[in-house]
């Protein structure tokens, strides 16, 4: 993730009702962030973009470059500047684990001219991300937990301006994720 631009303040910008509005989800595999953007996104009535058939659907064609993932990021990224300039809300469903990735939401925020709203989606009890990551289907599309693990490692933290969601604590979060987009 970027540092705020000089003389933006990330947090003046609140949109309007029914103004669009940029909301990128972030976190690791298993952790529940496709379920809230989808949650998310009917509550919006906004597209859903979700990076991961993206990505699979390159290495089907053996378009995935040397930076795994980053062309997926930048379709996606294209799919919802068009999106945006309908006027319409885009929920971003990825694990933006660097801030490469996670810049160019905030690009794309700024040439569109709506708030950025980063989500970050964590599991706090290891035990419960495990058992979720291991209840998937095997398959090449869902990563084992070991995988999680490194890309655990690898995950470079979130700075700046995001709402933090833990999806182990049993409340709905729906309502104060709602509550952060307006």
């Amino acid at each position: 993730m970027t540092a705020p631009r000089p003389g933006v303040d990330p947090n003046a910008v609140r949109p309007e009702a029914g103004a669009p509005v940029l909301v990128a989800f972030a976190g690791l595999p298993g952790v529940g962030k496709t379920t809230l953007a989808l949650r998310v996104g009917a509550a919006l009535r906004a597209p859903v973009l979700p990076v991961d058939p993206v990505e699979q659907a390159l290495g089907r064609y053996g378009l995935v470059g040397d930076v795994p993932g980053m062309a997926a990021y930048g379709a996606v990224a294209g799919l919802a500047e068009v999106q945006l300039g309908l006027g319409l809300s885009v929920v971003v469903d990825a694990v933006n684990p660097v801030a490469s990735a996670r810049g160019l939401w905030h690009d794309l925020a700024e040439r569109a001219g709506v708030p950025l709203r980063v989500i970050e989606v964590h599991c706090g009890d290891e035990a419960e991300h495990r058992r979720r990551v291991e209840a998937r289907p095997p398959d090449q599309h869902h990563p084992t937990w070991e995988q999680t693990l490194l890309r655990r490692a690898e995950y470079e933290p979130l700075i700046g301006p995001r709402l933090v969601v833990d999806t182990a604590v049993d409340a709905d979060p729906l309502p104060g994720i709602l509550a952060y987009l307006r």
